[in-house]
């Protein structure tokens, strides 16, 4: 069931901690707000979360690190940001399911502030700001970064009754999140849009399934392993470090299916986004949605680059309303 957010109360937007020193090289490229600049401050994290600690290494140059091929050694990283930065004291996610990580994720939710921004002088906060989050998973990562960075009130949907019980879990063990994000299951299976927005958003936001089938999702875990691991005999056998069930990483006709089908949907709820954006995780997809949403009637697109170390990512973000519109839409929802 959904979770009733109706309060009276005012909440106030959670000022974001800053970043921990680096004491070496930053991660490339990161944006100037993502707290996860340079190297982990272990010492910190797991002041915050001390299991953090049994997962500790040192690399070849001395430094603290952990084995990130190892997934409970990431799944702990996790835990520890998650408490340092975002105030999250339980976070627990179904076996097998994926364990995001953070530093990217958080890339996507500042780089929506900054698209919000165009619109204003300065980035619209609080809970009027509301955000869909089209396919949130088990972890609830996007809600977490974005209600806790900016006090955005998120709606976090999927359709894996999995999935929705954890998010909802994650919400309810954490009293910051609760007037913060409503969780909603899709019950439309053939749907990615239709019988969830029923009122106005501000921002959709989706990590879609990157791929056709397991076979694929398995052959590029493989070649990331590669890079991963100093054992190369080992990497036959090993898991997907972060993890991720079929539902999760897998829909018919992969990436570029999914996207198509979202564009085409959006059109019926051109009035009531003020941007549409997804991630698209294969650059070759980029022109043929630019051309799908051009004619589809899109007044705006939007391809904005990202980028952690030497991962290279983008989102697609899309409108139906000029900017003269969005100006309008801006002053009526963001003036408080």
């Amino acid at each position: 069931m959904p979770i009733n957010t109706k309060s009276k109360k005012t909440i106030k937007p959670i000022k974001p901690k800053q970043p921990l020193k680096a004491r070496n090289t930053k991660k490339a490229s990161l944006h100037p707000r993502n707290p996860h600049q340079g190297r982990y401050n272990f010492d910190a994290l797991i002041e915050r979360y001390p299991l953090l600690e049994r997962y500790l290494q040192s690399n070849p140059k001395g430094d603290q690190t952990i084995n990130f091929s190892n997934d409970k050694a990431v799944l702990f990283l996790n835990k520890a940001l998650l408490a340092h930065y975002y105030n999250i004291k339980s976070w627990k996610i179904p076996t097998g399911y994926m364990c995001p990580p953070i530093p990217g994720r958080a890339d996507y939710i500042h780089y929506l502030a900054d698209l919000l921004t165009r619109n204003r002088k300065k980035i619209p906060m609080g809970p009027q700001i509301k955000v869909l989050d089209i396919g949130t998973g088990s972890n609830c990562i996007y809600p977490i970064i974005g209600s806790q960075s900016y006090g955005w009130h998120f709606v976090a949907t999927d359709i894996d009754p999995t999935s929705i019980e954890s998010a909802n879990a994650i919400v309810q063990a954490n009293p910051c999140l609760t007037n913060h994000v409503t969780v909603v299951q899709q019950t439309e299976r053939q749907a990615i849009l239709k019988g969830i927005i029923n009122s106005k958003f501000d921002l959709t936001l989706c990590n879609p399934p990157f791929h056709a089938s397991m076979s694929e999702a398995k052959a590029v875990n493989k070649r990331k392993l590669k890079n991963l691991s100093k054992d190369k005999k080992s990497v036959s056998h090993a898991k997907r470090n972060f993890g991720g069930k079929q539902v999760e990483l897998c829909c018919r006709g992969g990436e570029i299916a999914f996207l198509k089908k979202m564009a085409r949907e959006s059109v019926e709820f051109a009035e009531q986004v003020c941007w549409f954006t997804s991630l698209v995780s294969k650059g070759d997809n980029i022109r043929p949605l630019k051309r799908l949403l051009e004619q589809l009637g899109a007044k705006q697109i939007e391809v904005v680059p990202m980028s952690q170390g030497q991962k290279i990512s983008r989102f697609i973000a899309w409108s139906f309303l000029t900017k003269k519109q969005q100006a309008s839409w801006a002053r009526e929802r963001w003036s408080s």
